[in-house]
């Protein structure tokens, strides 16, 4: 039985820096009738990025900011429950841009794919398996362009995007320091994800730690966070080092634009590279990245933590939870729908 009512988050108000709750709103709409051409998914997950700040901001970015009365916008993943699209039926589970919803009906342009991996949990689809895990794969293997033996530093080490790219890393033969905050991530980057180092950021011999850790350099730096962490692993990269752009999330606000000390000089005496990362550049590969990732799994050489939250109403305040610290992994909202 098709469902007549969708709960759905929708932004209230413009935030200015990291989103809050009170910037959202949940309300109920009706699910209208299926057109020719369209599909009903009903979500049972819905992803939580950094990346919503700057989808929700005003502030210039790589896409249109979400618009005030509009649902979220968010990967979500779920069940097709009804169709009257010749390439989706009932059973097909899909993940794509599917707003933060209990429901989305679709005309299959904001999936990204269909979820094959029959043996593997759905919710994967947003993490290791979605955008997290193919961001990690390509950013480190097309920008970092590792060779078995040098040293990769990641920052944010411990979250979902850079534990996967510390364990490609050590599958593909470097070594791994990775620097998060605090006792718990630090134990994880060690004992769970397999990281050769791990740096506090919040201890005050995080300076002295992290030399201790690269005593012969970085040659690789994926960069999670900006800000003083990175001012502080830039001092320390060699001839020729890649540093991968990915997050920011230090930098709580664009306005006035941040400032702090100049890194141009290591990179030309280094002759190094530093290059932003967008996953959208890389969607015509996407299934090759979850092909190998997902054997990783399989073959026991890739990890994962989820941190799952319980019911759409934990969404409106899980943005700003991410740029606390207090997720333990790749935050997700399951929905408790009938």
């Amino acid at each position: 039985m098709i469902p007549s009512k969708n709960r759905q988050i929708i932004l209230k108000t413009r935030p200015h820096g990291i989103p809050q709750a009170e910037h959202f709103e949940i309300i109920t709409s009706p699910i209208p009738e299926l057109k020719s051409g369209e599909f009903l998914v009903k979500n049972e997950f819905l992803s939580v990025e950094p990346a919503m700040r700057g989808w929700v901001n005003a502030t210039k970015n790589y896409s249109d900011p979400v618009g005030l009365g509009e649902v979220m916008r968010a990967f979500s993943a779920g069940t097709v429950i009804a169709s009257k699209h010749s390439g989706y039926a009932e059973g097909d589970r899909v993940m794509g841009m599917l707003g933060w919803q209990e429901y989305a009906i679709t005309d299959g342009k904001p999936v990204r794919r269909k979820v094959k991996e029959d043996d593997l949990s759905l919710s994967l689809s947003l993490g290791i398996l979605g955008i997290n895990g193919v961001t990690a794969y390509f950013a480190l293997t097309e920008i970092g362009e590792p060779k078995a033996g040098e040293t990769v530093v990641i920052s944010a080490a411990a979250g979902a995007v850079g534990s996967a790219v510390g364990q490609i890393a050590k599958v593909l033969g470097c070594r791994t320091v990775g620097i998060d905050g605090g006792a718990t991530k630090i134990n994880s980057c060690i004992n769970e994800f397999g990281f050769d180092a791990a740096v506090d950021y919040q201890s005050p011999t995080f300076a002295a730690d992290l030399a201790a850790a690269c005593k012969d350099g970085v040659d690789i730096y994926h960069d999670g966070v900006s800000g003083s962490i990175t001012d502080a692993v830039v001092t320390h990269i060699k001839k020729g080092a890649r540093i991968i752009v990915c997050g920011t999330i230090a930098i709580e606000s664009w306005d006035p634009w941040p400032s702090g000390p100049r890194i141009e000089r290591h990179l030309l005496n280094n002759a190094a590279k530093m290059q932003g990362f967008l996953i959208w550049d890389y969607e015509h590969r996407y299934e090759e990245a979850v092909a190998k990732l997902a054997s990783w799994i399989r073959e026991g050489r890739l990890h994962f933590r989820e941190d799952i939250l319980d019911g759409i109403e934990h969404a409106p305040a899980s943005i700003a939870d991410l740029y606390r610290g207090t997720n333990t992994g790749k935050r997700l909202i399951r929905l408790l729908t009938d």
